[in-house]
């Protein structure tokens, strides 16, 4: 009997406690395998919990580096780093021996430098003769016109070619007679490097008298030698349009000059905080 009482007041009980709502299998399985991954957390070590947030620090990466990126952009001027030119070149890397000219009892050359070309592009220079070359120009030794053309002093060209080939390993053959005109002379000149042809131009000077010829005239030879020396990639950021813009916005200055005697103003260009003037003119108050 007691048995009996006991069975049924457990059957009662059972019947009174709330039951769960039925699940069908298929949907107790997607909630088994889904409740899983949410207690994993907190049993696995920090680096596997940092494992769902990688895009997240990835996007805020990007958007952080893009900030630098959008205000570059909008800089002002790009550094001399930016406009300098970087010598590189693999001619060194094959040095084949050219042909060389005939030579006398003195083993000098025989070629008839105002008509020859002779040893035009047989080999190139050597690598450390590159690098002297071709060097990035020092900001101190460019030089501004009144007008605002920049220019690079002959003496700069003597003396890179010095470094480059050595005294008396060059030279300048006139390649015809001088040209007077009223106000100019002009005269051809050739650049000879080690016994080889290199390049000519036209070198050409103002002159305003008679007294003033035999300067004009050497004139036209300093004139030629910084035209030919283009050939050879001295100076040549003076040629490039970007580094000329640059240099001009961060390294020049214009200022207002009076003439002393008609009176008139106009604006000359002048390295930034060098800005002298010479009779006749004066700075303009």
């Amino acid at each position: 009997m007691l048995s009996r009482r006991a069975a049924s007041a457990a059957a009662a009980a059972r019947a009174l406690a709330p039951r769960a709502p039925f699940l069908p299998l298929a949907t107790r399985l997607y909630a088994t395998e889904a409740a899983a991954p949410a207690a994993q957390p907190s049993q696995t070590p920090p680096a596997a919990v940092s494992k769902p947030t990688p895009a997240a620090s990835k996007w805020a990466k990007a958007k952080t580096a893009a900030k630098p990126a959008g205000s570059a952009s909008t800089s002002s001027a790009p550094t001399e780093a930016d406009v300098t030119y970087e010598p590189r070149t693999i001619a060194y890397r094959a040095e084949a021996e050219g042909s060389r000219p005939p030579v006398d009892v003195t083993g000098i050359p025989v070629v008839d430098w105002a008509n020859s070309f002779h040893g035009i592009s047989s080999r190139p220079v050597t690598e450390e003769q590159f690098k002297a070359l071709m060097a990035p120009l020092a900001i101190k030794d460019i030089e501004v016109k009144p007008d605002g053309v920049i220019y690079l002093p002959e003496i700069k060209y003597r003396r890179r070619l010095n470094e480059a080939f050595g005294p008396m390993g060059w030279g300048m053959i006139p390649k015809g007679d001088a040209v007077v005109g009223n106000s100019i002379v002009t005269r051809e000149y050739a650049l000879i490097v080690d016994g080889r042809f290199v390049s000519q131009a036209q070198g050409e000077n103002a002159y305003f008298s008679p007294d003033q010829l035999p300067s004009s005239v050497e004139g036209c030879k300093s004139n030629a030698l910084m035209r030919c020396c283009k050939d050879l990639g001295i100076g040549s950021e003076l040629w490039d349009p970007h580094f000329v813009r640059w240099f001009k916005k961060t390294h020049m200055e214009q200022a207002w000059v009076e003439h002393a005697t008609t009176k008139k103003r106009k604006t000359f260009w002048f390295k930034k905080g060098e800005v002298q003037v010479s009779y006749p003119y004066s700075l303009a108050k």
